[in-house]
């Protein structure tokens, strides 16, 4: 088929960089016009509608959002704040000291337990640090406090020579670096050993650096004030190898008699073993005192070992390991 020339509409032809004029007599297009074909936003009322179309901006006729739609929260109860009281005057007892004389707890813990609203004075619940009582005021502890007790561990560990049980001295170690999982001694139904039972983990009781045996460490300050303290009724059982010569006058007075720093040592049971290692049992533990007991009566001592702590004896456990207190064990 031959080409059709194709029509042309007539316009002028822009050449680059022409401007055209712009009409004057035309309208421009402003919104809400007759020309605006826009939707109406919700709550929008175009202008020149009815009057009863037209609403407040207070009062608008627009869908809420789901925002909106949601419910308002109500607000939470306000916990319960424990209330602080004093169940005596002034001049009573404080409700630590009184909780630590008990064997509640250590002081230490019991400013623990006020601080958070476990303790209980006459049944009235104490919160307040330096509350007093009265000296027979009844004292008891929330289940919380019970709870908390049950969690504390107590550790038995055959401290070597060279290991200070205490605060660590310039140049030693420290007993506590030798609970480590691989030197606990395990049975099928002690626990796993974990890393917060370090947590607070104190001596109770000294042993010198130069001395072997058992060692007690607890979390727990019900031992540790059973087992520290002169008035502390717990014995604990030496092994002790000397040299020198010992009559039985020197014996006597390994068993009663001797001071040290000027004040009387309690009562003792000292007892020959064999030629050359006798056996100590004492309830008090003043410091290095069985190697100056012994320098008394003209006696070196050239080695020491703790075998027994109350009823808790060392038994089989090896030098450098440790272990649990097992359920029902006692001091």
């Amino acid at each position: 088929m031959a080409d059709t020339p194709r029509k042309t509409l007539g316009l002028p032809v822009k050449t680059p960089g022409q401007v055209t004029a712009v009409n004057p007599r035309r309208k421009p297009l402003r919104a809400g016009g007759p020309k605006d074909k826009r939707k109406p936003l919700p709550g929008e009322v175009k202008p020149g509608a009815p009057a009863s179309m037209r609403t407040s901006p207070a009062v608008s006729s627009a869908e809420p959002s789901p925002a909106a739609k949601r419910p308002t929260p109500s607000p939470r109860p306000p916990l319960e704040t424990p209330i602080a009281v004093t169940t005596a005057s002034p001049d009573g007892v404080r409700v630590s000291r009184l909780m630590s004389e008990r064997g509640l707890c250590s002081r230490r813990e019991a400013d623990e337990y006020i601080v958070r609203g476990w303790v209980y004075v006459d049944g009235q619940r104490v919160s307040e640090l330096g509350s007093r009582a009265a000296p027979g005021a009844k004292i008891t502890l929330d289940k919380a406090a019970q709870a908390s007790q049950q969690r504390q561990m107590t550790i038995l560990l055959h401290k070597p020579v060279g290991y200070v049980s205490g605060q660590p001295e310039p140049g030693f170690k420290p007993a506590v670096q030798l609970i480590l999982p691989e030197n606990q001694q395990r049975s099928a139904d002690t626990p796993i050993f974990h890393p917060s039972h370090l947590k607070g983990l104190a001596p109770a009781g000294r042993l010198d650096i130069d001395s072997t045996g058992l060692l007690v460490l607890t979390q727990d300050g019900r031992v540790a004030r059973q087992l520290i303290g002169e008035s502390s009724p717990i014995d604990k059982e030496y092994l002790v190898r000397v040299t020198g010569r010992l009559d039985a006058k020197g014996l006597a007075l390994l068993n009663h008699g001797l001071s040290l720093d000027g004040k009387p040592l309690k009562p003792a049971k000292v007892e020959w073993l064999n030629a050359d290692q006798l056996r100590f049992i004492l309830n008090e533990g003043r410091k290095r005192q069985i190697r100056r007991m012994c320098e008394l009566v003209g006696l070196k001592v050239i080695g020491l070992k703790r075998v027994r702590v109350g009823r808790v004896r060392l038994g089989d456990l090896p030098q450098g390991q440790w272990r649990y207190l097992r359920e029902g064990e006692v001091f």
